[in-house]
């Protein structure tokens, strides 16, 4: 095979053939490094916001009683995710028209300033009910960004990695999301053990949202060092134009059996993502009376071993398939969950950790191969934009309000057992998605040419 460089300004400088897209590794590994910080910030943020919500709720939500507080904290946790499906709707699009390196960019700045702008607001003593609308506008902006962020960022570093090795490259997405839940909750963690109950609500509370200034101009920097992916400069090449339309309808209706297995499968990634990474630790605290250190800590022990696994099982991901990984996932929440919960239940440390570690190991099964595998539902054409259109509708109504309604469901039949019967409903859902999908380990994403690693590597 005889390679031919093909350039196209201002897109890429990446070597294709006509038969296949060679691709550069350390050009790879920049790539994959700018999408997952990106994503750590964004997760950062969900992570503080989780970790931290008992506070919130002093601060923005001031009553008497702390399960109205928490309600209303996690009410507008949730309020971000309306507005997710409206920036799918913007950022998506417009990922297929001008590019996914440009669009990134904007997400990043986006998330950066809301992040950055709830650490600013002033308390529901200084300000009154300005503070808690401050709260909530800050938390719409990061909404209509991470609506572009994730599909984007997965879709980048699905049209950059080589076929056979794009489970174990895209699963370094989710090793910045658990990067970012670390940060955000061992700092969360370290403030909470140094500072009095009065100095964490005064002002405390404000450091980890300050931090995403800086971290945003770093993510930034990066990204707007990368070139746009190979399969995109090869659509604007055969569109003969450097902004290659795509109609919003193509997106949906053209795509509506891959939007519906979409949907399914985030739906069951992000429940069980949210129940144990946002809401297991105010779980913990407010309906178990379960000491808060030890909470924090114990989570953030289980997500260092998913980190620690994470790769591993992305690069499994490649060899047996995305499809059997996923279903181990799904299998293993229906059948674990009840088990699971019920040694969270018993409080002793041990059996708080050996639980919140197995449904955590169940969870790599997601943060692994999705990545990986929701980009290759769609093809190139469209793929940014229907990508973020079926992933941010099922996490808004499915995933982002996971918090809310499971405190709700409590609250109302007073089932301490309900965060298990929803996890086992979302595999259900999951399962029957995985069931109908294509296998896509090993081969070109639709649309594309076959991509290979360049020689020697």
């Amino acid at each position: 095979m005889s390679a031919a460089t093909v350039t196209a300004p201002p897109y890429t400088s990446v070597p294709r053939t006509p038969d296949a897209t060679v691709t550069d590794p350390a050009l790879v590994r920049r790539a994959v490094k700018a999408a997952a910080l990106g994503n750590a910030m964004e997760w950062f943020d969900f992570g503080v916001y989780s970790y931290i919500a008992v506070t919130l709720g002093k601060v923005f939500f001031p009553s008497g009683n702390p399960t109205a507080q928490l309600l209303s904290t996690f009410g507008a946790f949730a309020a971000a995710f309306v507005v997710r499906p409206l920036g799918g709707l913007v950022f998506g699009p417009l990922g297929d028209r001008v590019g996914r390196q440009k669009v990134l960019a904007v997400t990043m700045i986006m998330m950066a300033v809301g992040t950055f702008a709830i650490g600013l607001i002033p308390s529901y003593a200084t300000i009154g009910t300005g503070a808690p609308l401050l709260l909530l506008l800050a938390r719409l902006v990061q909404g209509f960004s991470t609506g572009g962020e994730y599909a984007g960022a997965t879709t980048f570093i699905a049209e950059y990695a080589p076929d056979r090795k794009r489970g174990f490259l895209g699963s370094w997405l989710e090793f910045g999301t658990l990067a970012g839940y670390i940060g955000g909750a061992g700092l969360v963690t370290l403030m909470t053990a140094l500072l009095s109950p009065h100095d964490l609500t005064s002002w405390g509370w404000r450091i980890p949202f300050l931090i995403a200034g800086p971290m945003g101009i770093i993510g930034l920097y990066l990204r707007m060092r990368l070139e746009e992916t190979p399969a995109f400069a090869a659509e604007v090449e055969k569109a003969e134009s450097s902004r290659p339309k795509v109609p919003l309808r193509e997106m949906i209706t053209g795509q509506w059996k891959a939007l519906l297995l979409c949907m399914g499968l985030v739906l069951v990634f992000n429940v069980t993502d949210y129940m144990l990474l946002s809401y297991m630790p105010s779980y913990l605290t407010s309906e178990l009376k379960y000491d808060e250190t030890h909470g924090l800590l114990v989570v953030l022990g289980v997500m260092a071993l998913m980190m620690i696994v994470q790769p591993f099982a992305g690069a499994l991901s490649d060899r047996v398939g995305r499809r059997p990984v996923i279903a181990a996932g799904c299998a293993g929440f229906l059948f674990l969950s009840v088990p699971a919960l019920l040694l969270i239940r018993q409080g002793s440390l041990a059996a708080v950790a050996l639980g919140m570690g197995a449904l955590g190991l169940l969870l790599v099964c997601f943060t692994a191969a999705m990545p990986s595998a929701l980009p290759a539902l769609f093809p190139t054409r469209v793929r940014y934009g229907s990508l973020s259109i079926g992933f941010n509708i099922s996490v808004s109504l499915f995933g982002g309000t996971t918090p809310l309604v499971v405190t709700a469901l409590i609250g109302a039949t007073g089932n301490m057992m309900m965060p298990a019967y929803y996890m086992m409903a979302a595999s259900v859902i999951g399962g029957a998605a995985v069931w109908f999908i294509a296998e896509s380990a090993g081969r070109p994403l639709p649309g594309s040419a076959p991509s290979v690693e360049r020689a020697g590597h």
